[in-house]
Formats: structure tokens, C-alpha cells, sequence
């Protein structure tokens, strides 16, 4: 009987135990707000994102690819507005100093409340929240001064807009298009929590989409059906995912429409992406800051103006996030509980595993070449440690789709046995046919 409570401790400890994510710094106490990606975690991150890259900059024809600078010119940050509003509300306990967000204290919205800290439990009386820019400040150069001021760019977004000229230039594209950029960003995020969620290092997968001011209501709602459908693609589930209306007094202040898409995650309904209507405001706003044109000449219509732009944001970290908890099921099996992560195949981190029955000689003189031959297609584990039932179950806790036992029957029939995670089936397959079989599998 399947189990399909999901709590952020399993994910948590399955995801530490089998190498996907780590904390950070860890054998120095843990930083808070970072965690490091282990072999498995770095694999169905590169998956996601090549998946992610494929369908959205590869395959189509409107679509520019970007990788812009992570330092930038203190200057864009001031233009873009960051500099002055991007903030989130501050307290402080009186007693352990601890610093809390004020709009997760207060979700009425008060602007001033009284708290019990949740750290120490002492009792704060009435308070004011004050403003935290989540910008981190660094310094370029050998001297600190006004002039040498730099920040971790919070978004990925700024560096497509100040690019915007450049791949006008250099390819003439017409409206619309797009420019798709994956990168890492960073805020100072005043409470970290809940695993990878909120974090103060994290990867964006973001698109700046270029239109006519007049047509932005038709790509929007474009751009809508395909962050749904790529929602689908990856495996999740169409009752875990909502649509929140994003209310005039909280939108950003360069957006004029947000939509933000959330995922029922363990600790409740989260935002997952967002897609926003962001008018003209960030390349006007350069374009005043820099004295540079960024208007875009229309030459069928012969007319130039400063494009609006359609801006769908998928954050990397809680897409892996939300791929694990969907992922993630218990199932009895013979009075033993199964753990098994069922991944979609594309994003599985190991696709296939090889598992001579023993370690002797004459099976291991088998199973290496058939190693070495799937290789070729496929990412591959060879694994011959432990009985073959703990390494079922350790593959099937890491989402591999199909293990591939060599046994003592092979060395006269040539055929292994071919076992599938999800409905543990096994099928005996001739070796000259696998890399065949396999390839079907995939498709």
C-alpha cells in the first residue's frame, strides 16, 4: 500500500544521505541560506536546466541566449529602483538580537505589533518594523569608497535589459523576442528557511520577452500556457499547482501585472514562479540613467518606441525542490517500506545502473563492457557492493529508471534482467539488443 505523506525531514535526509544536496559549510556548523549541490543534486540540476534551456532558447526561433556578468555598475541597481525599494520589513528581538522578517510576524500587515521571539521566548513589546535593502554591498578595486560600491545583483533580469541594445545590434531580431539567461543571484535574506526554498545564493532560469506595448495582454497570456505546460513536463502535479493573482498595493514597483504560480509544498502553499508584465519601465529607466537610446526602430512600421516586456521567472532551487517532493513515495513491499524517487527519465540524475549479481570474476568480465557500451548514451553506475536487494532499493531512492542485473544465467544465455523502478517488472533482455531497448525506453 503506497504512502504518500511527504514531510521536509524525509526529503531533507534523503536528499543529504544520497548525495543531492548538502548544507553548507557544514563540518563548520552550517551557513545559513546556503547549501552545496552533491554529485546526484548537481546532475538533476544540470537536467532541469538543459531541459529548461532546450525548450524554451534552443527550440525556438525568438529567443536569444545571454549570460551576463553577476557584478554590474552600481549604476543599473540605482536606475532599476533596487537600490531604494528593494526591501523587506525588519525586527529585532530586545533580548537575543535575533532578526525576523515582520511580514511573516504580522501577515494582517500592521505596521507596528507586539511579538513573543520564537528563539528565546522573550516578549517584545510594541514595534516598528524598519527597512532591510536585501542587496549585498561589496567594493571593486584596492580602495573602499563611495566610488568602488558594488552589489550581488539580486536578479538576473537587469543583465538582459542592459544588454537589450547589444542583441539589437547584433541581430536585427523582430518583435517579439526574447532573451533567456540561467544564472545565480543573490539576497540578504533576512530568514532563511525551509531547506532550499528561501536561501541567500540561488539560481534563476529567467526570459525577458520583448513586445509591441499594444500586444503584451496576448503574450502574457502565451507565456501563462507555457509555464503550465512546462510545469507538466517535469512531472508535477496539476492539483499542486495555483494560480495567485498578485494584488495591485503588493506588486513590485516596475510590475503592472503578476501572476505567481504556487506549489503545495510540505510547509504549505509556496510560491513557485512568477510571470509579470513589467511595462516599459526598466529599459526607460536605463535608458534616462545612461543617456543611451533604447528604442527599438519598427522598420515595417516605421516607427521606433521603447518595447514592453512579458517576464516569466523560474527559480532553479525550488524547482528542484518541488521535483523531489512530487517525486517522493513510500510503498510497502513485502512487510518493508520502499523509498523511490519516481523522477521523470529525462531528469534522472542516473539513467541506468549495472548490477553483476556478485563480485566474481567471470560476471564482472561481463557486466564492465556492458558498462562501457551504454556509456556511450547513456549516464550510467556500475555497483556491485552490498546484496542485490539493498541495491535495488538504493537505486530506486535515487530515481534511476532501470537497473540491469548480470547474473549467472548470462554467461549462457547472454541476456541480463532488466528490472523498471516504478513497477519493479523485470524483463529479460538479449545484450545486443539492450542499448536498443533502452533508447525505446527513453523516448
Amino acid at each position: 500500500m503506497e504512502n504518500q505523506k511527504v514531510t521536509m525531514d524525509k526529503i531533507e535526509s534523503l536528499a543529504k544521505r544520497r548525495g543531492f544536496i548538502y548544507r553548507g559549510s557544514e563540518i563548520y556548523g552550517g551557513l545559513a541560506g546556503t547549501w552545496d549541490y552533491g554529485p546526484l543534486g548537481v546532475a538533476l540540476k544540470k537536467n532541469i536546466k538543459d531541459l529548461w534551456w532546450k525548450r524554451f532558447v534552443e527550440d525556438r526561433s525568438d529567443m536569444y541566449g545571454v549570460d551576463a556578468a553577476i557584478l554590474m555598475s552600481s549604476k543599473v541597481w540605482e536606475a532599476a529602483g533596487h537600490v531604494a525599494t528593494f526591501t523587506d520589513p525588519m525586527v529585532e528581538c530586545e533580548k537575543c538580537k535575533k532578526r525576523f522578517r515582520a511580514d511573516h510576524l504580522s501577515p494582517d500587515g500592521k505596521t507596528d505589533f507586539s511579538w513573543v521571539c520564537s528563539e528565546c521566548g522573550h516578549s517584545n513589546g510594541l514595534f516598528e518594523p524598519r527597512q532591510f535593502n536585501m542587496m549585498f554591498k561589496t567594493s571593486i578595486g584596492a580602495v573602499e569608497d563611495s566610488s568602488s560600491i558594488a552589489y550581488l545583483r539580486p536578479e538576473t533580469a537587469q543583465g538582459m535589459f542592459v544588454n537589450f541594445k547589444n542583441v539589437v545590434d547584433s541581430f536585427h531580431p523582430r518583435l517579439p523576442f526574447g532573451m533567456g539567461q540561467i544564472g545565480k543571484a543573490f539576497r540578504n535574506e533576512i530568514t532563511p528557511r525551509d531547506f532550499v526554498f528561501r536561501t541567500r545564493e540561488f539560481e534563476q532560469m529567467e526570459i525577458e520577452y520583448f513586445v509591441k506595448p499594444s500586444e503584451w495582454e496576448e503574450h502574457f497570456e502565451l507565456w501563462r500556457k507555457e509555464m503550465h505546460q512546462w510545469m507538466e513536463d517535469i512531472g508535477l502535479r496539476k492539483e499542486n499547482i495555483h494560480e495567485l493573482e498578485v494584488a495591485d498595493e503588493d506588486l513590485a514597483h516596475y510590475s503592472k501585472r503578476t501572476i505567481d504560480f504556487e506549489f503545495d509544498f510540505p510547509f504549505g502553499k509556496k510560491e513557485l514562479y512568477g510571470l509579470a508584465y513589467r511595462t516599459d519601465f526598466d529599459l526607460t529607466s536605463h535608458q534616462k540613467e545612461s543617456t543611451v537610446s533604447l528604442e527599438y526602430i519598427d522598420e515595417a512600421e516605421k516607427t521606433k518606441y521603447i518595447p514592453h516586456v512579458v517576464e516569466p521567472t523560474f527559480g532553479l532551487d525550488r524547482t528542484i525542490l518541488a521535483v523531489l517532493c512530487t517525486s517522493y513515495h513510500e510503498e510497502d513491499v513485502e512487510g518493508e517500506t520502499r523509498a523511490v524517487l519516481r523522477l521523470p527519465k529525462q531528469l534522472a540524475p542516473i539513467k541506468v545502473a549495472i548490477l553483476p549479481l556478485s563480485k566474481k570474476e567471470e560476471l564482472s568480465a561481463v557486466a564492465r563492457p556492458i558498462f562501457d557500451t551504454l556509456k556511450k548514451d547513456f549516464v550510467v553506475s556500475y555497483d556491485e557492493t552490498q546484496s542485490i536487494g539493498k541495491r535495488y532499493r538504493r537505486q530506486d531512492e535515487i530515481g534511476t529508471p532501470y537497473c540491469i542485473t548480470v547474473d549467472f544465467e548470462t554467461l549462457n544465455d547472454k541476456a541480463v534482467t532488466v528490472r523498471d523502478r516504478d513497477t519493479m517488472k523485470q524483463e529479460r533482455i538479449a545484450i545486443e539488443k539492450l542499448p536498443e531497448y533502452l533508447k525505446e525506453k527513453f523516448q
